[in-house]
């Protein structure tokens, strides 16, 4: 086997469909089929259920993780070599649901390193921790969880998350309120797996509740314009509260210790990182998310 046969069996596992795949690389289907066959012939082992639509099994999962984590070396290796010969400052891959929240830390990194080259890549949490062990990215921000072994993490921020309505709303004058008061309200939410949506669906879930959403889509940074548009009410994070662009809504505490979302910055335990990763792993996790600006000390 040979390292072109591995990437085109991991995007075949990412897709799980040929004919998607073939496109996505570039190569003719039955060429690609004859790829993967000869792959599961030298392995001595299917890969695939093929039985209905194509399928990844337990034995292609089992092989997939070592593969990603051998390619991840190999271009981590290049990477370091090139560091090494002095090529350049490095490269730093940064993956974030969103990076409305990272513009300000962003800015200040490029400002004081302008010769390093950044990648970002928006990328679902629940898809973080295998490109960081596969090591595509080298560093991953989430506003939940990360449950994986051999990943190190930091927190960032730990802040309240309110409820947003238009200003003419009914609620619009209350401090709070509970869960169970928003039951029947129009919400603007996130897409399912979102953090924003994860939030909403467990605080209604705990009160066997379910959240009435008129309005899901991938455009976190539109809710607030939806809002105010006096389409619903949404939840919105505290950062974006102090924000100066963000839209004209009223703000109303949650009646509920669980209304948070904890911002936190991950990376591979075992990963070398290189010089322009650790540096912009020092800019975020030294960043005053309150004041807008690097920590003093």
């Amino acid at each position: 086997m040979d390292l072109h046969m591995l990437r085109q069996f991991l995007v075949v596992a990412r897709l799980e469909h040929l004919s998607r795949a073939a496109e996505e690389l570039r190569v003719a289907q039955p060429s690609l089929s004859r790829t993967i066959a000869r792959l599961e012939g030298e392995l001595g082992a299917p890969l695939f259920d093929r039985a209905g639509r194509l399928r990844l099994n337990d034995t292609g999962k089992l092989f997939r993780g070592h593969v990603e984590r051998a390619l991840g070396e190999l271009d981590a290796g290049r990477r370091a070599v090139a560091e090494a010969a002095g090529e350049g400052f490095g490269t730093v891959r940064l993956a974030s649901e969103t990076f409305l929240t990272f513009t300000a830390p962003l800015a200040a990194y490029k400002r004081a390193h302008p010769d390093v080259e950044v990648e970002l890549h928006q990328m679902p949490a629940a898809d973080m921790s295998r490109a960081l062990l596969a090591q595509d990215v080298d560093l991953c921000a989430a506003s939940q969880p990360i449950h994986a072994d051999g990943l190190e993490s930091v927190r960032l921020l730990d802040e309240e998350v309110w409820l947003a309505t238009p200003l003419d709303h009914p609620l619009a004058g209350r401090a709070s309120v509970t869960v169970d008061e928003l039951a029947g309200q129009p919400f603007i939410a996130a897409h399912k797996g979102h953090w924003q949506r994860r939030l909403l669906d467990r605080l209604f879930a705990a009160r066997d509740l379910t959240p009435k959403i008129v309005c899901e889509g991938d455009e976190v940074g539109s809710i607030a314009e939806l809002i105010i548009a006096g389409f619903g009410v949404g939840l919105v994070p505290g950062l974006a509260r102090r924000s100066a662009s963000m839209a004209p809504v009223a703000w109303i505490a949650v009646d509920s210790p669980d209304c948070r979302r904890t911002l936190s910055l991950y990376w591979g335990a075992g990963s070398r990182l290189s010089a322009a990763a650790r540096l912009m792993r020092t800019t975020i996790a030294g960043w005053d998310w309150i004041a807008g600006e690097p920590r003093e000390g």
